[in-house]
């Protein structure tokens, strides 16, 4: 997904955002491109049309929440950025909305099933990192079942949610319900806050700190659950229990 993001972004960037980057290649373009979404949407837009970037929001999307390969691509930060481009009339915000939300349960879905036919396999391969794994599981045991709707608010667990999801057996209509009011709760907010509040002057003229914040605010979930686990972790060992003792709650 990286290199396809880059095979396009360098066509669409600037001459002065590539030497801006310091250097070439696939990790440079799509950092770019999480960094200046105005700017690279806006291109996108005007050389390739809405219909190009409806399509690749939408890769982007189901990509995130449904393979658990990429968990690093944009998130909450790409739906902001599509509601300010349907505020100023160039997307449409009904397509956007329609777009983000179907991809967004389409790739849950997808997900939940690669977890519950060869999740242990790819765990017992390594192919997915463990600490990712845990990171999920500490929410669930706090939230339960609702950690599929939180999770859309998560960095990394919002691709790992269904995927722990299928591997616990979480049955599949009460995943559904959640991986369904998820989306729609995560679509309409994001979305919601870019059409209304993107093209304000403050916003437009500082967008990458925008980002940036948006990006720090829902990581500090992660980083707050990662201490939490640890305290518990060392008082288990204190207190006599085993590590990894207990059971994800799905309830």
């Amino acid at each position: 997904m990286v290199v396809c993001l880059s095979a396009v972004l360098p066509g669409v960037a600037s001459a002065g955002e590539i030497a801006a980057s310091g250097s070439s290649g696939p990790l440079a373009g799509f950092i770019s491109f999480i960094l200046h979404l105005d700017k690279h949407l806006a291109a996108l837009i005007q050389q390739h049309g809405p219909n190009s970037v409806y399509a690749l929001l939408f890769a982007i999307v189901f990509a995130e929440t449904g393979l658990v390969l990429t968990p690093f691509l944009p998130g909450d930060s790409l739906l902001f950025a599509a509601g300010a481009f349907a505020g100023m009339g160039q997307l449409d915000v009904w397509i956007v909305s329609g777009i983000f939300v179907v991809s967004a349960i389409l790739g849950d879905a997808v997900n939940y099933a690669v977890g519950a036919s060869v999740g242990k396999a790819l765990l017992a391969r390594g192919v997915v990192k463990q600490e990712h794994i845990a990171k999920t599981e500490e929410f669930y045991k706090k939230y339960g079942g609702k950690t599929v709707v939180l999770a859309r608010f998560v960095p990394i667990v919002r691709t790992f949610a269904p995927f722990v999801a299928g591997i616990g057996s979480m049955p599949y209509d009460r995943f559904a319900s959640y991986n369904v009011g998820g989306a729609l709760l995560w679509t309409v907010l994001f979305v919601g806050a870019g059409f209304f509040f993107g093209n304000l002057p403050f916003v437009r003229k500082n967008f990458t700190l925008v980002v940036l914040g948006i990006v720090a605010v829902s990581v500090v979930p992660v980083i707050f659950e990662i201490i939490q686990a640890r305290r518990e972790a060392k008082s288990g060992k204190h207190g006599g229990e085993g590590s990894g003792g207990g059971s994800t709650n799905f309830a």
